[in-house]
């Protein structure tokens, strides 16, 4: 780490950007960079914007902390232009970030390192506006954002495909759905730390993650330990398997009803929200580790060449 004989490391943390999760990014940013001051660094908070390079340059930080959230902060953009600076940064690589937020790639690598994925199918917009393009149940979602932006279910015995928003893009996933219940778990480094049952009243999508009292999380999850330790297990090889370094979240849906072949891995992110109410801090809480500790062990973890 670092690029200079500092006694004090300088941190740029990266937040908000250009992405549909901006806001979310801006909350997570705030609250590294509170984090991060009270464990002893330097910190200068960095809105990403298109002068971001130029702004770098003058800040002259020895690490980066990507605190972006969604397109062009998670898809390997930013770490290719934080590698051409030769600045260390927290997180996953070039290849691993791009790998991840790209859903039906991720799914492929997963299925070739034996773990348990559903159908799903990439499609146009339209065709999926036109007719059911997977017999229902199923959900539509974009390829490429997080943050449950944009996420359809279409139920059984719909009567017809579901009506996107003019914000969706072109190109849709529609995918099996997986009845049961949310369970996710964070890898951090080389461990997989624990699982967390998300309970909500229905759908865990954007305001369920980041408003308080949205969702209640269960952690560590009241499941079988044979679920608990295969959650642990697939989240550490699809975090192998993608490539990932630093902290990720994987996220899975288990239907009670089928045992162990009912636990489904959906995906995994690379830059998980790190916000008060965030899954992956709470988990480091149970290895023991303060949301500061946990902040400055991703500083210390960045590089480049990851």
């Amino acid at each position: 780490m670092g690029k200079s004989s500092r006694t004090t490391p300088k941190v740029a943390v990266l937040m908000g950007g250009p992405s549909a999760e901006r806001e979310v990014s801006l909350v997570s940013g705030r609250e590294c960079a509170t984090a991060l001051r009270g464990e002893g660094f330097e910190v200068v908070e960095l809105d990403a914007g298109p002068d971001l390079c130029a702004r770098l340059q003058d800040i002259n930080p020895d690490v980066v902390f990507n605190a972006l959230h969604g397109r062009w902060g998670e898809d390997g953009c930013v770490q290719g232009l934080l590698e051409w600076l030769g600045i260390p940064y927290t997180h996953s690589g070039v290849l691993a970030s791009a790998l991840a937020m790209d859903k039906q790639r991720s799914k492929e690598v997963f299925r070739a390192a034996g773990l348990p994925v559903v159908e799903s199918v990439i499609v146009a917009k339209e065709d999926a506006q036109a007719d059911h393009v997977l017999a229902p149940p199923y959900v539509v979602k974009p390829n490429n954002e997080g943050s449950s932006v944009g996420i359809y279910i279409v139920q059984e015995g719909a009567n017809g495909p579901p009506k996107l928003a003019q914000t969706m893009p072109a190109q849709v996933m529609v995918e099996q759905y997986v009845p049961g219940r949310e369970l996710t778990t964070t890898v951090v480094g080389d461990r997989a730390v624990s699982v967390t049952d998300i309970i909500t009243d229905g759908w865990y999508d954007y305001d369920a993650k980041y408003k308080p009292g949205g969702s209640r999380h269960e952690v560590p999850a009241n499941i079988p330990k044979e679920i608990f330790d295969l959650c642990l297990d697939y989240a550490l090889r699809a975090h192998q398997a993608l490539g990932c370094r630093g902290a990720s979240r994987t996220d899975f849906r288990w239907d009670e009803s089928r045992g162990a072949d009912g636990l489904i891995l959906l995906e995994t992110n690379t830059q998980p929200g790190m916000t008060p109410t965030s899954l992956v801090p709470e988990q480091a809480g149970e290895l023991g580790m303060t949301f500061g500790q946990l902040c400055a062990w991703m500083v210390e973890d960045a590089s480049c060449d990851r």
